[in-house]
């Protein structure tokens, strides 16, 4: 008798007509077969095997090189279910739209079969789900971010308990591109696009818009948040989580070579881009890393903003999009000062700088977590770790203080539901744009963003030992337009701060907005940091605040009767405060 599984594949074949089926098994003589089917297909090469081994090139479809929301639908029965900030379709219209396009869409290819798990394969919280896919450079990425294969299988059984995602390249044709998800069947289909975020089911796809909502029936949380160990001088370890809008550092700080080694301060890697939590047994959330590898930006990557993970990628890495020299290595902007004569770009063709970037700003690299040289001996642990801090952030260049602290729970909660980073001109073509992005998840929450406000605020009431709630600023600039603050190692002498507050012994001054450093509360050693910056990048300007809280308040009325009373009583205190402040400033 066929497995559900087995039955799911022989469906979705009868739809897609691969020319053959192949399941994966995550060996290595398997990874050697996909690799040589992608240099054939002419897409990939393989990179300079003295300096690089083991990694591999591949160029995009040029009008396929990112992810896309405009293309990305919540389908649920009701509209209201998916919320005001998701693309929503009828999970019927959906079906007969995107169903039409994958009829036939397989025509003379492999259907690949992935099973993968994702999660450290003995964590209870780990979750297995299946991508069938028509790409071998997504099966290649699938290897590195996901435990793919035979462990995967066996894990699952003859069990129903899996995610299925069906994905196929389709004809790459932008109008007829469409990454579909239908929580209430755990179920995800993508279609026309070869690109990671797009493409790479287990990431974006299922570990947050299928397992935000799954988190919400069962009573977790599904974040878009790295994971950090910080190591004090006495050896203990102290977990944070912190979650980022693009731009903003996120993967820097995940790996993040410590300026304060010399006083024992250290910084383990567990995860640069998405959490899992649970309350654990001792009453904490247990955070895990749900993927194997790490999908990162690569150009503004160098040996200053993230030595790790330059040091990781020299093996067994997929560089997307980046461009070429004559060595056969990787390059991209931001990686050294001066581009190496005779550069290949990232379609193929010889550099010109007239036409544009060598690389393309969006390429990309994935490689094994585990490669890592700060990576934590317990970022595979079964368990995972207890988290006392999470950490939102943004860009603002004139607004946010370096650090502040939430003084409870449910006004962290408003922190992160009215958090915002204003755009970059690398990123949008618009500078200084503020954009709200709640807790970094309103491209990735899976269902109404109200509801996900009313989840974390029931999470913190289940909780015995809540993490505290902390919000940072690195890109705070004076008047003369330039960066306050260094940033990249130098942020540790922050996160200490944090831990200092965990432990009860910093000093804090009240403000408006939340509890911010003392001015003396920072370890600043060493660091070329006056006393008047200090003021200024602690400074709250209650005028400038006063205009934010009415930005804010027009963004929370999208949600209408749905956004939780506490999130609107936050915002009323708020307004109050910074009322009181003005009138005693005056």
């Amino acid at each position: 008798m066929s497995t559900p599984l087995e039955l799911w594949v022989e469906s979705a074949a009868r739809m897609t007509r691969p020319e053959k089926i192949v399941w994966c098994d995550g060996s290595e003589a398997e990874a050697a077969r996909i690799q040589e089917e992608m240099i054939r297909e002419g897409h990939t090469v393989l990179l300079n095997d003295k300096s690089y081994p083991n990694c591999y090139l591949h160029r995009s479809d040029p009008n396929d090189v990112a992810r896309t929301e405009k293309i990305t639908f919540i389908c649920t029965r009701e509209r209201e279910s998916a919320g005001p900030t998701n693309n929503w379709m009828a999970p019927a219209q959906a079906k007969e739209t995107i169903g039409s396009l994958f009829n036939g869409s397989m025509k003379g290819r492999t259907m690949y079969v992935v099973p993968y798990i994702m999660g450290p394969s003995a964590s209870p919280q780990s979750r297995i789900g299946v991508e069938l896919t028509d790409s071998a450079y997504v099966v290649a990425n699938m290897r590195i971010m996901c435990r793919i294969g035979k462990p995967a299988l066996d894990r699952l059984g003859g069990s129903t308990d899996f995610v299925p995602g069906l994905h196929s390249l389709g004809d790459l044709n932008p109008d007829r591109r469409y990454v579909a998800h239908f929580p209430e069947e755990k179920l995800i289909w993508s279609i026309g696009s070869g690109y990671g975020g797009n493409a790479l089911l287990g990431k974006k796809c299922f570990a947050l818009r299928i397992a935000s909502w799954m988190a919400r029936e069962e009573t977790w949380m599904a974040e878009h948040m790295l994971i950090l160990g910080l190591e004090s001088p006495s050896g203990k370890v102290t977990y944070m989580a912190a979650a980022f809008p693009s731009a903003c550092g996120k993967t820097n700080l995940a790996m993040m070579v410590s300026a304060l080694e010399n006083q024992g301060y250290r910084v383990w890697t567990l995860g640069d881009d998405i959490a899992w939590m649970r309350i654990g047994p001792d009453g904490y959330l247990r955070a895990i890393n749900p993927e194997a590898g790490f999908f990162g930006v690569a150009p503004g990557t160098n040996e200053k903003t993230n030595p790790n993970v330059m040091t990781a990628l020299r093996k067994n890495s997929i560089f997307t999009n980046t461009a070429m020299t004559a060595r056969q290595e990787p390059w991209w902007e931001g990686m050294n000062d001066n581009p190496p004569v005779n550069l290949v770009d990232w379609q193929g063709r010889a550099w010109d700088a007239s036409v544009g970037p060598a690389a393309q700003p969006n390429s990309r690299y994935t490689v094994p977590a585990q490669q890592t040289p700060s990576i934590s001996e317990h970022w595979e642990d079964p368990a995972g770790v207890p988290i006392s801090a999470f950490i939102f952030g943004g860009r603002r260049a004139r607004l946010a203080p370096l650090v502040y602290e939430a003084t409870s729970w449910q006004h962290g909660v408003y922190v992160g539901a009215s958090m915002a980073s204003e755009t970059t001109a690398a990123s949008t073509g618009a500078v200084g744009v503020t954009r709200r992005d709640p807790m970094a998840m309103l491209p990735f929450c899976g269902y109404n963003m109200a509801d996900y406000f009313r989840h974390w605020l029931e999470m913190g009431r289940n909780v015995p030992h809540p993490p505290k709630v902390f919000h940072v600023n690195w890109f705070r600039k004076g008047a003369n337009g330039k960066f306050l603050w260094p940033g990249y190692g130098e942020n540790v002498r922050v996160l200490k701060w944090m831990l200092e507050r965990i432990e009860g012994h910093a000093a804090g001054t009240e403000t408006p907005i939340g509890v911010v450093p003392a001015l003396d509360a920072l370890t600043l050693d060493g660091l070329d940091v006056t006393r008047e910056t200090m003021q200024e990048l602690l400074s709250v300007d209650a005028d400038s605040w006063t205009k934010e809280h009415a930005d804010v308040g027009n963004f929370l009325q999208i949600f209408g009767d749905r956004l939780p009373d506490e999130i609107r009583d936050e915002h009323s205190r708020l307004g109050q405060r910074l009322q009181h402040a003005a009138s005693v400033a005056k």
